[in-house]
Formats: structure tokens, sequence, C-alpha cells
């Protein structure tokens, strides 16, 4: 097996310039995407959903269209395709805590648009603060909504300022493919959580990209699907994605995954992050931890695939990231369907904190950083921006 890329050399090819990365990798999934220099292809990821949009010829997870910022409601996949506009404080807002748009790098994307879109239609300067501290308070765990809105509250064109931030998203994606790509060895069982995608970033994916890239490569991974109880992520999102990337792709029940691990032979396990400190403590979905643990007890290789932006180096550990609580209802249902008691009470926390002493690294757009995450993390700070 190659030598894992390290965090100190991003391959020569992604130093071309921005333009160049944005014509080439706008559409991550139709043509060459950026993750195997000869994966052209055609286009098949979810080619119903991820069409090209007309506007800026974005994907249409999520997209600028002049008046409303347009989303893929992801509450109705895989059983229903349906494209809505969002175009009101309230509209964004509610469209991130429903999770009709999820995933924390496709959150700051949409929020960037949203905030962009109320820029140019509220004139009043304090009603339109009110409502850009909305959307940037809508979820509170994933760094990127905070960090996104941020950036383009302190742009002078807040359209171009969130422009640049999906097409940065598209190229760190690609680079993140690329660089895990040597910790995916040729046939390799992969146990996977939630959903790191498309659909989740409005790019290429983060821990799903580094899978498919290696499909791509011919790899030719098998990968069990986590089913993510308890909205399902897994089974409704990653599995689709996968299965439309041609990986051979299994569903497994959440509580299977140590069974899993011991009688399947898993030889890694590789997730996405909402929000990741400077000590290498990183929030995912709800599951994660409990993943990062069997995964330690059975040797098992841990890894966390997320761009820069989703590690926050002002939280010096898990502590000091905020946990959200979900309504009952979600785990006293399955499928929109009451299960439980009317009078259950339930504890739903919709993420969890791995330690960092059980992740085996990170792959990033930078390369694969390793322990001691003290050292490595920080440096993050120093390093500059490739697109």
């Amino acid at each position: 097996m190659p030598p894992d890329p390290t965090i100190a050399g991003p391959r020569r090819r992604l130093r071309t310039a921005p333009a160049k990365l944005r014509r080439g990798l706008r559409c991550v999934w139709g043509g060459n995407d950026g993750a195997v220099p000869t994966a052209w292809r055609p286009a098949r990821l979810l080619s119903h959903v991820l069409h090209r949009a007309g506007a800026g010829g974005r994907l249409t997870v999520v997209a600028w269209d002049g008046d409303a910022v347009i989303y893929l409601d992801q509450r109705l996949l895989p059983h229903e395709t349906r494209h809505e506009r969002a175009r009101t404080v309230d509209d964004i807002v509610d469209a991130i805590k429903s999770l009709a748009v999820r995933g924390a790098p496709c959150i700051g994307v949409f929020a960037a648009y949203g905030v962009a879109l109320l820029r140019r239609t509220i004139a009043d300067d304090a009603v339109f603060a009110d409502g850009a501290r909305r959307v940037r308070d809508a979820r509170p765990t994933a760094v990127n909504l905070a960090w996104a809105v941020d950036r383009v509250l302190a742009a002078g064109d807040p359209l171009e300022e969130a422009r640049a931030i999906h097409d940065e998203q598209i190229a760190v994606d690609a680079a993140i493919a690329e660089n895990g790509l040597a910790l995916i060895p040729k046939g390799a069982r992969v146990l996977t959580h939630c959903n790191t995608g498309s659909l989740a970033t409005a790019g290429g994916g983060t821990a799903l990209g580094v899978i498919i890239g290696a499909q791509r490569g011919g790899k030719k991974p098998r990968v069990f699907v986590d089913e993510t109880r308890p909205l399902l992520q897994g089974a409704r999102l990653n599995y689709l994605e996968l299965r439309d990337a041609g990986v051979d792709a299994v569903l497994i029940v959440d509580s299977a995954a140590a069974l899993t691990m011991k009688e399947q032979s898993v030889d890694l396990v590789i997730v996405g992050a909402d929000r990741i400190a400077r000590n290498g403590d990183t929030a995912n979905k709800i599951g994660t931890y409990a993943l990062a643990i069997l995964a330690a007890h059975h040797g098992v290789p841990f890894y966390v695939a997320a761009p820069r932006s989703t590690f926050d180096l002002s939280a010096p550990s898990g502590a000091a990231i905020p946990i959200e609580e979900r309504a009952a209802g979600e785990v006293a249902s399955f499928a929109n369907i009451r299960v439980a008691p009317d009078d259950a009470a339930a504890y739903n926390p919709a993420f969890d904190i791995t330690p960092g002493h059980l992740i085996t690294a990170f792959v990033t757009e930078f390369g694969v950083i390793r322990p001691p995450y003290a050292e490595s993390i920080p440096d993050l700070e120093l390093r500059p921006k490739l697109f």
C-alpha cells in the first residue's frame, strides 16, 4: 500500500487556479471528479436529483435562484424528490431546523446563500441583523453554519462570498476524497454512519467521497451502512448515494455494528463530523462515539473525514461543543409512525462527542492528520487556503 498523504503535502494538481477547479469540479459526480485522475465516467449519482440547475450550473442540493434559495427537501428521500424555494428568514431557519437541509457543510452553503438573499431583500439594517442572527443560531452544533454566516456578513459582496463558499466546498471535497484514497485497501470492508455524501455537503462528500473515490479507483470496497436512528440518514440517504455510485453497500441496524465488525472482518470505519475541537474531540451524529469504542475494541482503524472549516480551533475540547437535543417524538416514532406510548419520555441528543484518542486520523483537504492532535490540529490554522 502506498504511504498515507501527510499534512505537509496536498497534491500538486490541487494547487491549480481556483477558476479552473470550479470549471472542473462544479458538477463533481459527472466527468472527472478530481478524486482519481482517470475517473471519467457517465454521471450516475442521483441523476434524477443532482442535475445541473439553471442558475449558475450548481447542483440542486442547494442553489441560488435570484429571488430565492432552492434546496432539495431531504426529509422526503428516497421516495420523493422535491425542491423548495426559501425566500424569507422563516423559510431559511425552518429548512435548517427541520433537517430539510442537513449535513454541516451543506447547512453552511445554504445559510451563506440565505444570508446573501436576506441582505438583498431586507433594507432595514436592524431587521437584517436580527434575521442573520436567527439563521446563525438555527442549529448549535454544526460549526459550518456560524462560520459561513459570519463570512458572508463580513464580505463586501455577500452573494459573491456565498458562491465562493460553495465553490470551495466542491474543491475541498475532491481533495479530501483524493487524500483519503490510500486509507482504503483494495477490497476493503468499510463501516460508515449517517450521511456524508453530496447531500450532506453540496459538493462531493467527505467520508462518502473517500469511499466513492476508492470505488472509482478500482478498489471495490464493500460498505456496511448504519441505518442511523432515529431519522435514518444512513438508510435513506447514504445507502442511496452509495448504490447510485455503484458501490457494494449493505444496510445494517445501528446495534449490529459490533457483530458486523467481528463477523464481517471490517477493515476500517470512516465517518464525517459536525465540529472538531482543538484536541481532536469530535461531534458527529449520535452513535459515532459508540462506533469508535467498538472499533477500538476490535482493533479497527477509525477515521474522520472533514474539511478545515469543520475544525473549531476556539474549542479546546469536546466539552466546549454544544450538543443539540431534539424532540422526543423522533425517538418515540419510526418513519413518522408512533411506536412508543403517548406519554413516553425520551432523551434525544442529535450528536455525541468522540474523544480524540479514539480517532486514528482525520482526512482533510490538506492531507491526513495524525496524533498528537494537540500539535497537528492547531497547525491547520497556519495552512494557506488551497482554493
